[in-house]
């Protein structure tokens, strides 16, 4: 199994690379995230690998970390989920926010993923939920969690007692489209109160 390569960048076309490694250039796909951080052609690069072998193909997969590696291995066990899907999702959301949807059970965010659709979204959270280190996800989704509003009021809500679930329950019956973090608690909070 190839599992990292060092070499040089030779061409790059979202979202397949080249990297040229004594000589050898080995076709590999990344997902954007780690598309918008190669360097320039010409220059070094070090990817992780994930060797896919098929009957008709194989595949050489590329990420800038061992995370997102990780989770593409881990999504591709999920029963009707391919390495396209596992590409879409990195390439949708880092680590951290994709561990922090199953942690919530955000079935929205996740339907938004190209490919991936409710009931889809409802397999990878059941599947995804024993596979994925809660501790990890509640500490690193803090830091590199996109910063939105809605973002701001669940970790209020978990911060006043609320479980992730009850949250997403919460959050999930309201129209929050427009509302500042603020408003998305109040509105919650009565919501709770009923």
């Amino acid at each position: 199994m190839i599992g990292s390569l060092r070499g040089n960048l030779t061409f790059k076309k979202a979202p397949a690379i080249i990297i040229e490694c004594n000589g050898v250039g080995y076709d590999v796909e990344t997902p954007m995230s780690t598309f918008f951080e190669l360097p320039a052609v010409g220059e070094e690069l070090f990817l992780f690998t994930h060797l896919l072998v098929r009957e008709d193909a194989q595949i050489l997969y590329g990420f800038a970390t061992d995370d997102e590696r990780s989770l593409f291995r881990t999504v591709l066990k999920v029963r009707g989920i391919g390495a396209k899907i596992g590409l879409a999702v990195l390439s949708a959301m880092s680590v951290a926010g994709f561990n922090r949807c199953i942690e919530y059970e955000d079935t929205t965010a996740l339907s938004k993923i190209p490919g991936i659709g409710k009931k889809t979204a409802e397999r990878l959270i059941i599947e995804m939920r024993d596979r994925i280190d809660k501790s990890v996800a509640s500490d690193t989704a803090a830091i590199t969690v996109e910063q939105g509003a809605k973002s701001e009021a669940v970790d209020a809500l978990v911060a006043l007692g609320y479980k992730p679930a009850e949250v997403n329950k919460l959050i999930g019956k309201l129209d929050v489209d427009g509302q500042s973090a603020e408003g998305i608690i109040r509105l919650a909070l009565r919501q709770a109160a009923q």
